[in-house]
């Protein structure tokens, strides 16, 4: 049974893995070929990015089964992370190298603070990591808005009130301009790099999920009591699931920084909103099914895209599609449905293996 299971398990997963590198793979074809538009070309980078998003936050809500709120703060503070980094070292460092590096930076720095937000917080019963991670997200946004830091012969120097406040030397840059963000960052993302990003995440999310730890996280999920009662570290693991979800959404903020010459900390880039519109690709696509993520994120990110042109019936259709996905997902009666369609082969099969051990 245990084998058997595992090798279920395996399959699922590259399957999962393989779908990914076949889009990947059908997509350099078209774009090869011509058969690509441009708006559908400036649309890959941000499909891995939210790819990225809806499995990480997936991992907090599905398999840790605690609801956050503020993911997109994550994202913000690796995106200005590995910005900074690459805006430092522009013209000492190949593009595609520091970017590299600009990744480990922007995960450390958000794995940092998911433990720093974890640590108090997820000791606690109820929602109050909800509560806290939206907070987390506001208050991130706005002290990077007033933030300007600049960069001279002297050093780094820091102001909380305008630019001319850093009182730069001759040769002196701005790096964090406040409201304006950081301009000039290399546009070194691209949509191979962002598939190579989202197959290490799912890889990385799918073996925790299957390992000893993973099923650990999933017994508190499950029961928190039992599961303490047999010796399971609840905080330890807990904050493991968190910290990981964290530096991946930082991952995802690279990659989002990276995508675009200025970068800044406005509502529509990180706020609430968009917090929001993940933790929907998620539970649409199945809490704790990280396939479905991939499938759901995929679709409804493109849809309002490819409706664009019905302007004032677009978001109604978008919203109809929406509520027919939650029920589809939710719906006793299609749940039942999708049984029957997806797993009627299973009884024969069973039957059909019992018979011949007997």
């Amino acid at each position: 049974m245990k084998s058997t299971a595992k090798k279920k398990t395996f399959v699922n997963n590259m399957i999962t893995l393989g779908m990914v590198a076949a889009a990947w793979l059908i997509m350099e074809i078209l774009m090869n070929t011509g058969h690509v538009s441009s708006l559908l070309k400036g649309l890959l980078v941000p499909f891995c990015i939210y790819v990225i998003m809806a499995v990480s936050l997936n991992l907090t809500v599905g398999i840790l089964g605690e609801l956050s709120l503020g993911h997109a703060g994550f994202m913000c503070v690796g995106a200005f992370a590995g910005a900074l980094f690459s805006k430092c070292m522009k013209g000492t460092l190949n593009p595609t190298v520091s970017l590299v590096i600009a990744i480990f930076i922007g995960a450390a720095v958000a794995a940092v603070c998911g433990i720093l937000i974890g640590i108090p917080v997820l000791r606690l019963r109820g929602d109050y990591l909800a509560i806290v991670t939206l907070a987390f997200g506001e208050i991130i946004k706005n002290l990077i808005n007033a933030i300007f830091l600049g960069r001279d012969a002297d050093g780094f120097h820091i102001s909380f009130k305008d630019s001319m406040s850093l009182g730069l030397k001759d040769g002196g840059e701005v790096l964090i301009k406040g409201p304006q963000g950081i301009t000039g960052t290399p546009q070194a993302a691209t949509f191979t790099i962002g598939i190579i990003l989202v197959l290490i995440t799912l890889v990385i999310v799918m073996n925790l999920v299957n390992s000893r730890t993973g099923r650990a996280i999933m017994s508190i999920r499950d029961n928190r009591i039992a599961a303490e009662s047999i010796g399971i570290n609840i905080t330890k693991y807990k904050l493991l699931a968190f910290s990981i979800s964290a530096a991946l959404a930082g991952v995802a903020g690279v990659l989002y920084a990276h995508n675009l010459t200025t970068l800044t900390a406005l509502p529509k880039n990180f706020g609430y909103n968009m917090s929001i519109m993940i933790l929907v690709y998620v539970v649409l696509g199945g809490i704790g099914s990280i396939r479905g993520s991939v499938i759901s994120t995929v679709i409804l990110y493109l849809l309002p895209e490819l409706l664009r042109g019905l302007n004032n019936y677009r978001m109604l259709i978008y919203a109809i599609v929406l509520i027919l996905a939650m029920l589809f997902n939710s719906a006793p009666q299609f749940i039942t449905l999708r049984k029957r369609i997806f797993g009627g082969l299973k009884p024969q099969h069973a039957a059909h293996s019992g018979k011949e051990e007997a």
